[in-house]
């Protein structure tokens, strides 16, 4: 059995995928201008929409209940029950109806899309080799290091962070740690005055130059599992563990192929199908 219904005027479904897609807010959420600007894309995308639906191409397409379904639960499923859904329906100017019919002409436009794209040429081996050496430095990725970290600030005003009480309790910690390495995590959580105290200090995975200087020059010097002793910033001292080390690479050409293939098959699909819209009858 197939999908049959008419394709009826959506306008407040493409008016709120608009809200969405500019403001991650629903139309009644927006100010006055931002309302105004979803409203435009809206009748924008609809008219580009309304035109694709016209092309013998459309015609050729046929969207089954089965497919229109999953699109309509892949929304209600991300309510916790009926009346919920309901009431965000009604809030946007829609019903159970109006949202079908609305997925159903998403889905067919999609299709059709996908149909157009699948015209653009497939990328030679040859191409892929030719960008590879022209952009050479897309592919080289600099040193990388996991990178926890203990802080204490320098703050005059409470007693226990002066400068020389901060340096203190840094170096006490330091100690602790040369002797029991592995209880940095928790050491991090009952002491660290960072909100990644609550992660065990971790920083994550940092190139040169993302962190502050002093803890830069510092880190990149470390081997993997070693801990820094204290080291002073602008805002305090840092206990610094580096956890991993990952080497600066350069991609070969065999390992960068996929990466190619995809990005030009992308441009290529997108291309084919501005031609093919910009081919259409106003």
């Amino acid at each position: 059995m197939t999908a049959t219904m008419n394709l009826q005027p959506t306008d407040s479904y493409t008016l709120l995928r608009a809200s969405l897609s500019l403001f991650k807010k629903q139309p009644t959420e927006l100010q006055e201008q931002e309302l105004a600007q979803a409203k435009q894309q809206a009748a924008n995308e609809y008219s580009i929409e309304t035109r694709i639906l016209k092309t013998p191409e459309a015609g050729s397409v046929i969207i089954s209940e089965a497919e229109l379904h999953k699109a309509y639960q892949e929304i209600r499923n991300r309510y916790v029950d009926e009346e919920s859904f309901l009431i965000d329906l009604e809030k946007n100017n829609l019903t159970e109806v109006s949202l079908r019919s609305g997925l159903f002409r998403q889905c067919k436009i999609d299709v059709v899309l996908e149909m157009v794209a699948a015209r653009s040429p497939t990328i030679s081996e040859v191409e892929i080799g030719i960008y590879y050496h022209l952009h050479k430095e897309q592919f080289h990725r600099p040193e990388l290091r996991d990178v926890s970290h203990i802080f204490i600030s320098i703050n005059p005003d409470y007693p226990e962070n002066t400068y020389e009480n901060a340096l203190s309790r840094s170096q006490e910690l330091y100690t602790k740690l040369q002797k029991k390495p592995y209880k940095f995590a928790d050491l991090a959580l009952k002491h660290s005055e960072c909100p990644t105290a609550l992660q065990g200090g971790t920083l994550g995975t940092v190139p040169k130059g993302k962190l502050y200087p002093e803890i830069d020059a510092v880190l990149f010097k470390l081997k993997e599992d070693e801990i820094s002793q204290p080291v002073q910033s602008e805002i305090g001292f840092h206990l610094v563990l580096c956890q991993k080390i990952q080497r600066a690479e350069t991609l070969s050409l065999q390992k960068a192929i996929p990466k190619i293939r995809q990005m030009m098959s992308d441009r290529a699909r997108q291309k084919c199908q501005r031609a093919w819209l910009s081919s259409l009858p106003k």
